[in-house]
């Protein structure tokens, strides 16, 4: 069994029977693939061959490669799915990842946006889609939706047009796992959506039909060729909007997402409905937005008390 066959298979079994995300399971095969790099240049010829030290090398080698905390424990995590499954299944005799350990990642705090900021980021895009341009008004939707509701960007491409419910001012979205929920936004979003939808999707469809795109016709938010919008290119508009912002740390989508939890826990909403907003598996994931709202009212302390 050569490693190629068997990191198929496992991510094969990640997407068929534990119905990961197609991200995740790529990023498993990206760390094993890494894995099998390695094993070859050590001569392990097959998965098989793999026994603890060696993956402590590896990681090992990761470290002084200078991969993030983060990476390595992501790194180890693979490997130990990948050794378990390979136990499981009968394809090696014993676990050679049962107790591999790595670094615990560093836990930063998630970037956000303040609320002046947000609403001036969508005001400008607003203000791009006064001229109904299709892509403009198809932007600025994205952006209301994304800061409404917290999506992620995986959950915004994967909308289809029957899961929005206008009147209800709620969207079906599939989450980690495969995972349906809910969720709810605000008329702001909801006017965006509405202008898309009648101004911007039509022609959006009228140009791909007209040219040699192919409409996907069941996905709310098109490409410039009639395809479902894919994570790439939201990525490049939020990168664009925020370019100008100041502040530390990524400029993906995923700020918005943090953006909208932070302001929910600062309104006095509750962390079980936050939690439930966005979709995650442990309360305890949620609990990190406590300490950004801790981070911000100690900064606004320290800025404005005059005995601080």
């Amino acid at each position: 069994m050569s490693w190629d066959e068997a990191i198929a298979a496992f991510e094969e079994h990640l997407s068929s029977e534990r119905g990961y995300a197609v991200g995740t399971v790529r990023g498993y095969g990206a760390d094993l693939r890494s894995l099998a790099v390695f094993a070859d240049a050590e001569g392990m010829v097959d998965p098989t061959m793999l026994q603890l030290a060696h993956l402590r090398d590896w990681l090992w080698r990761s470290q002084e490669s200078g991969l993030a905390k983060a990476s390595i424990a992501r790194r180890a995590a693979s490997a130990r799915s990948f050794t378990a499954w390979l136990e499981r299944t009968g394809r090696a005799n014993v676990d050679a990842g049962r107790r591999l350990r790595a670094p615990k990642a560093d836990r930063r705090l998630p970037r956000i946006v303040t609320k002046e900021q947000a609403s001036d980021l969508i005001a400008s895009l607003e203000a791009k889609a006064a001229g109904h341009d299709p892509v403009a008004l198809r932007d600025a939707a994205m952006l209301e939706l994304l800061y409404a509701s917290g999506l992620r960007v995986s959950e915004l491409t994967g909308i289809d047009v029957d899961d929005v419910e206008l009147d209800r001012l709620t969207v079906r979205v599939t989450g980690k796992g495969s995972k349906d929920r809910v969720v709810p936004f605000g008329v702001p979003a909801l006017n965006a959506i509405v202008d898309y939808l009648r101004v911007a999707r039509p022609v959006l469809v009228a140009r791909a039909a007209a040219g040699t795109g192919a409409v996907e016709p069941r996905a709310l938010f098109l490409g410039a060729r009639g395809a479902r919008i894919n994570q790439r290119t939201v990525y490049r508009l939020v990168s664009a909007v925020l370019q100008d912002v100041p502040g530390s740390g990524p400029s993906g989508p995923h700020t918005f997402r943090h953006t909208a939890a932070t302001h929910l826990l600062d309104g006095g909403a509750d962390l079980r409905a936050v939690q439930e907003l966005l979709g995650h598996a442990s309360l305890g994931t949620t609990q990190i937005y406590t300490h950004v709202s801790a981070e911000r009212l100690k900064e606004s302390y320290q800025r404005a008390h005059p005995r601080a």
